[in-house]
């Protein structure tokens, strides 16, 4: 697939295979992933970092795939908020910086163009969380408000 921005295309790569049961070789049990996935999120890691987390030191290969639910299902039925989600909330933190370097250089047109590219990812993933139901029906990137969210996180 080519790049949105970019006239060129994308890198190729290897997908894991579909796996609708786990392998037999998986140490842990549902229940015990599902508990080393809370406290991996109490101890601050994002959802994306208690998957490589679970895959490198406790061996298992997918979350969904052994406990029929993604690591951001199982925090939110163990009562876990996450206000925003984490593609989201990284792409407001490349965009809080930009912001940052372009207050110390002004005339940096590269990077302008790169933050206007970045705060309209932002604004579709946006209208797209709306649409989901995942943020509150009228939520609009602000960038006054992204520093606070960011700061926040």
């Amino acid at each position: 697939m080519a790049r949105m921005y970019a006239r060129r295309k994308g890198k190729s790569r290897s997908k894991r295979p579909p796996t609708k049961t786990p392998p037999e070789w998986v140490p842990l049990k549902p229940e015990e992933v599902e508990e080393l996935v809370c406290t991996l999120y109490k101890e601050g890691h994002p959802p994306s970092l208690i998957g490589l987390i679970l895959r490198d030191q406790y061996g298992v290969p997918s979350v969904k795939a052994l406990c029929k639910k993604s690591i951001t299902q199982i925090l939110k039925e163990k009562g876990f908020e996450i206000k925003y989600p984490e593609d989201l909330l990284n792409l407001m933190k490349k965009a809080v910086n930009l912001r940052k370097h372009l207050e110390k250089h002004k005339k940096d047109i590269h990077n302008r163009r790169a933050l206007q590219l970045i705060e309209n990812k932002i604004r579709r993933l946006a209208e797209y969380y709306v649409e989901k139901g995942v943020l509150p029906k009228g939520w609009t990137y602000k960038p006054e408000e992204a520093a606070l969210i960011v700061k926040g996180a």
